[in-house]
């Protein structure tokens, strides 16, 4: 079945791509809705996953049986270990610290919201700017919202912890009294924290091994897909799909193929063994040409972990509700302030702020397209040479 969301403008190249699947145990509808535009929309990817694990061990080989037995008894032994200990070093560290405080500039007796508060670096700076300040501490992750418990105890009556997502932020807050209009200031960190990909049975890093998980809040939904059932139930067009549209990878269709192949002989259900299918589809010399913002090299899976962690948390959706849940908070005159950390999350913050299309075509400039045109050159090159290879 399709989601029942809401999509934006009235795009001709909308395109459904349905599959039904089965596993050991369950059968289950898959509807994935994909846009065609240079610009991601909002809905590009709504899963519809339901229930989709595979249960049971591959009926192959007698070794891949083994890999499985031991992927899951690794899992299992991940999973008990639950939370993380806030040891003397700080789990993380909070971006932009002082450029937050000056945005939001707090006085004296005012309210804000912190929409993702993490290990609490943000909301501790707000508390320490000015006397008699309220923050409300909302975090999707149970860990997260552990540690706003622990801070609250410190500041009984100026830490309002809430467990939940963006799009849940209204009802939450209004079952707590507070209506339309009453915050003076807004922060939003959008994307993962360091803290969770620092914990391997979390499965957001791939230089960690653990479970191919992936979820923030798996606590609160144990039937929530994760990334390993993505990677294992959807087909080959699907995951090419979701690669090029949440991690803008130029190699999805490649990949998406790699993941097929290795899937049919075992189930892939840990990080580093994603992250080395991903890999083996590329010669060596490649595997770590690609370069960050920062032009540091980059492991040839990091845009794939990417795409399946927006996917299976469908973050851009969330995002754009936080956004929106956020302005109706605010009072007039208040302020809101948006930490982005890649170009999906950037686009949707700036066009929301600026009151445009959210889901809008990609407008690039002369240059913009110029470096695109080179960029797709050099990749096309680079696969030229790999097929000589």
């Amino acid at each position: 079945r399709f989601s029942d969301a809401p999509r934006f403008g009235s795009d001709p190249h909308v395109f459904p791509l349905r599959r039904l699947f089965s596993t050991a145990r369950t059968m289950s509808w898959v509807a994935i809705s994909c846009h065609l535009h240079p610009t991601p929309s909002l809905h590009l990817c709504q899963r519809t996953l339901s229930r989709a694990r595979v249960r049971g061990p591959p009926h192959h080989s007698g070794g891949a049986r083994l890999l499985w037995s031991a992927a899951r008894r690794h899992e299992r032994v991940a999973s008990t270990q639950s939370g993380i200990s806030v040891g003397a070093r700080e789990p993380h560290t909070p971006v932009m610290l002082k450029e937050v405080i000056k945005c939001l500039e707090p006085r004296p007796g005012q309210m804000f919201l912190d929409m993702t508060f993490g290990a609490g670096g943000h909301t501790k700076a707000i508390l320490q700017a000015a006397p008699g300040i309220t923050v409300y501490a909302l975090d999707r992750d149970p860990v997260a919202f552990q540690m706003a418990e622990r801070l609250a105890q410190e500041y009984p009556v100026q830490v309002q912890p809430v467990l939940g997502r963006f799009s849940e932020l209204a009802g939450l807050l209004s079952s707590r009294g507070l209506e339309p209009g009453s915050l003076d200031g807004v922060l939003l960190d959008a994307g993962c924290s360091s803290m969770q990909f620092d914990c391997p049975h979390r499965g957001f890093s791939l230089s960690k091994d653990g479970p191919l998980d992936m979820r923030m809040d798996s606590d609160r939904y144990l039937d929530m897909p994760t990334a390993a059932d993505v990677v294992n139930a959807l087909d080959q067009q699907a995951l090419a799909s979701i690669l090029s549209t949440y991690g803008e990878e130029k190699h999805a269709r490649k990949i998406a193929s790699a993941i097929a192949e290795a899937r049919s002989v075992y189930p892939i259900a840990r990080t580093q063994q994603l992250a080395s299918v991903v890999a083996g589809a590329f010669s060596s010399s490649a595997l770590y040409a690609r370069k960050d913002m920062l032009q540091r090299p980059a492991h040839m899976a990091t845009k794939t972990f990417q795409a399946l962690r927006i996917f299976v948390n469908d973050e851009l959706n969330e995002l754009y509700a936080g956004l929106r849940a956020a302005e109706s908070l605010l009072k007039p005159g208040g302020r809101l302030v948006v930490l982005t950390f890649h170009s999906l999350e950037d686009r949707i913050a700036k066009r929301f702020l600026h009151g445009t299309d959210v889901a809008g075509p990609h407008y690039r400039s002369i240059r913009q397209k110029i470096r695109q045109g080179r960029a797709e050159n050099e990749d096309r090159r680079v696969e030229e040479d790999e097929e000589e290879e």
